[in-house]
């Protein structure tokens, strides 16, 4: 009997749903039952009877009203929310809108064709045995997105694509003239055009062919097409940029502080091609020195209104992928005309401070210089000065293979520029700056991009001399504007979320840690203290990891609430224009207001600050998974190995496990664990043996194997042999 009574209550929700889409999509029009019924194609009495107690039922929920005998109309009221589809990994999906405390679960047959990221309407109802709000969505407002990656299988009229991306829980239906070039089994890049009503699947068309599966090109490429991301320049483009007069020109050299001769270098990684930055220094007859941060002036180059700005624009951002850049500015510009090269003459735009011995600010000047760089490091160069003190440079570290003398005058500049660094990163820590200096994966490649070894690279006192110069520069020309009040870009950084907080707090009590709650103050110095005293504990990547996301994200506005993480009044990005669009801009403003100009329009700034976060954001994750392919491809080869872990993640359907040396992250599925038969323990972020009472928990070492390794899905799966020690 409970049985039946069930089923009737699952029919009954069934048509509750498709009555509120119908209702919904004309709220003005009323509907009898046989309306109803017809659009629901139903003409048996007894879902026609089912449709009527339903519709008694939502009238008596105020849901509907029964405006004449019989004919029924929607109650819009704030019941309809407009916001955004985040899809889980099991065709289900969350509403994420910020009206609402809470996200709201859609149950897969609600979804009703809407994707991940897309923006859509829902009505929220309540289920009847008083479990949560359940949603359905009723219009897709706009699509996140509509081109994806997938591997095509075609069959003998038509073609379905499978993407990898777990949250695309359907394929795409190609057909048989929409296929393009395709073979079956290729990695294809498909435009979705349209999804009939009764379709279970979207109709696309097959827009480019990527190659087969698991091979190398392929792979990086599907990466980028998945974000939308180019990896090569429209021919205008490039042929624009090699045009252009990329000469020193005295007519233009008058126009500028002449620099030239003021000892100037760069420290960049040792593989960089691109040089945004150099430092220029100088003792002043009052003891003071004065440091000027020189930065690439791409603004003189990209012109607003020319193809290259627009598709500068549109890309907003490098991206740095394992085994390449995709740059945001044509080789001619990112390498050759606006690097700041050794013993060249550039344009710049600079940063000029004069600081005193305790690396106070005593003057400031800011516009566009030329420059010439007396010297080009690499971090590990200039890293081997400070720890020596001295001039020598051993061939192992050495950018040319050969040992060389440093000149005396570029030692000594490094030497004070690392003393005063130093005091400018000691006050930015007590003025409640946070130091996340995350361990980065690196690869070794072979001549084939095939990786045959991992090293994490660590920041040390040569990129923290680079990066305190930069944070002033950044900071003192965001401040100067600011204090106008006058339109800027800035980059922003919000307090962290105090439930995410929360959550870092409950995983990292785990290993012994806490954070002080009793202040903004506090919770920055005992960030500090965390992140401190995980360096070279086995839990170091992850609590480092957990930390970061437990912040807010950084993003570019012209709405200025200061950088939390930083612990800056104003920041902007002015430093990296080869790279970023952001910079260029602030480069444009900042001269506009160097001549005088008037506030610019901040409507038009915070769209191209808005764009520019989002394609931030889509790099970031290109440049994520790229990470992911080459681990996965690394640990291809390693497979009979048996490694050292430690459990990251814990979730009701396994364990994930992160090895030590490496950092490659994989998972176990709970059925794998043969020992005994466990289960999901939430509290603890456990799994617990139901016979032994064993706990395998976050933070514990453990021993596995690589089970199986897929490149296009990007994930490792492990054996599970044992837990250390045990």
């Amino acid at each position: 009997m409970s049985k039946k009574h069930k089923k009737l209550g699952n029919k009954g929700k069934d048509f509750s749903a498709k009555i509120f889409k119908i209702l919904s999509k004309e709220p003005n029009k009323t509907f009898n039952y046989k309306q109803i019924a017809a659009i629901l194609e139903l003409n048996d009495t007894q879902s026609r009877n089912e449709i009527i107690k339903e519709l008694k039922y939502l009238t008596s929920k105020e849901k509907i009203e029964e405006v004449d005998r019989g004919k029924y109309r929607i109650i819009t009221k704030a019941d309809y929310f407009e916001g955004v589809i985040d899809m889980t990994s099991r065709k289900t999906a969350y509403f994420v809108c910020p009206d609402l405390e809470d996200d709201v679960f859609i149950p897969t047959n609600n979804l009703n064709h809407s994707l991940d990221g897309d923006k859509v309407k829902i009505y929220i109802y309540n289920r009847r045995k008083g479990r949560r709000p359940e949603g359905e969505v009723v219009e897709i407002i706009e699509r996140k997105k509509t081109d994806f990656v997938g591997v095509i299988d075609i069959q003998k009229n038509f073609a379905f694509v499978t993407s990898a991306n777990p949250k695309m829980y359907t394929d795409i239906f190609i057909p048989k003239d929409k296929m393009g070039e395709a073979q079956n089994g290729d990695v294809v890049l498909v435009h979705i055009e349209d999804w009939p009503a009764k379709a279970d699947s979207p109709f696309g068309v097959v827009t480019k062919v990527l190659g087969r599966p698991g091979e190398h090109n392929t792979e990086i490429h599907a990466i980028l097409a998945e974000y939308g991301l180019p990896y090569d320049f429209p021919i205008e483009v490039e042929a624009y940029a090699k045009k252009l007069d990329t000469s020193i020109q005295e007519s233009e050299i008058l126009k500028r502080r002449d620099m030239r001769n003021t000892l100037t270098f760069t420290i960049d990684p040792k593989d960089a091609k691109d040089f945004d930055d150099a430092l220029s220094f100088e003792k002043l007859p009052n003891g003071n020195y004065e440091i000027g941060i020189h930065i690439a002036d791409v603004s003189h180059y990209v012109q607003e209104g020319t193809v290259l700005d627009d598709e500068a624009y549109q890309r907003a951002t490098s991206v740095y992928l394992v085994d390449r850049v995709v740059p945001m500015l044509p080789e001619v510009l990112s390498n050759f005309a606006c690097s700041l090269r050794p013993h060249e003459e550039k344009y710049t735009f600079s940063a000029v401070f004069e600081l005193n011995e305790k690396a106070e600010l005593v003057n400031q000047w800011f516009g566009r210089t030329v420059t010439y760089s007396d010297q080009r490091f690499a971090y590990e160069e200039a890293q081997h000065i400070i720890e020596t003190k001295g001039n020598q440079i051993p061939a192992e570290i050495s950018l040319t293979g050969k040992d060389y003398t440093v000149d005396a005058p570029i030692v000594e500049a490094t030497l004070k520029l690392n003393e005063l660094a130093k005091i400018l990163r000691k006050k930015r820590m007590q003025n409640g700056a946070i130091s996340f200096d995350k361990v980065e994966v690196k690869f070794h490649l072979n001549e084939n991009a095939e990786p045959t070894g991992v090293y994490f690279k660590v920041a040390k006192d040569a990129n923290h001399l680079i990066e305190e110069f930069m944070l002033l520069a950044n900071r003192k020309v965001a401040e100067f504007i600011g204090k106008q009040k006058k339109t800027f870009v800035y980059r922003i950084h919000d307090e962290p979320d105090q439930d995410k907080l929360i959550n870092l707090q409950t995983v990292i009590s785990k290993f012994g840690y806490s954070i002080n709650f009793k202040s903004k103050d506090a919770i920055s110095k005992s960030l500090n203290t965390l992140l401190e005293d995980v360096q070279g504990k086995k839990e170091q990547n992850l609590v480092d990891t957990l930390a970061i996301r437990s912040m807010s994200k950084a993003s570019y506005s012209t709405e200025n609430i200061g950088h939390y993480g930083l612990a800056f009044d104003y920041y902007s990005h002015f430093t990296s224009p080869i790279r970023r669009y952001p910079d260029v801009m602030a480069h444009r403003l900042l001269q506009h207001y160097l001549d005088g100009g008037a506030s610019a329009d901040a409507e038009v700034y915070e769209e191209k600050c808005m764009h520019s976060s989002t394609m931030e954001s889509l790099a970031a994750n290109a440049e994520r998974d790229s990470i992911k392919y080459m681990q996965v491809k690394y640990m291809q080869d390693h497979k009979d190995e048996a490694f050292l872990g430690v459990i990251s993640g814990v979730t009701e359907w396994g364990i994930y496990v992160e090895i030590i040396e490496n950092k490659c992250e994989g998972m176990v599925r709970i059925r794998e664990i043969r020992d005994d038969y466990y289960t999901f323990d939430e509290k603890q972020y456990a799994l617990v043996g139901e016979i032994s009472h064993n706990i395998i928990q976050l933070g514990d070492e453990v021993i596995v194997k690589v089970k199986n390794a897929d490149l296009v899905k990007k994930q490792l799966d492990f054996h599970f042999i044992k837990k250390k020690d045990s």
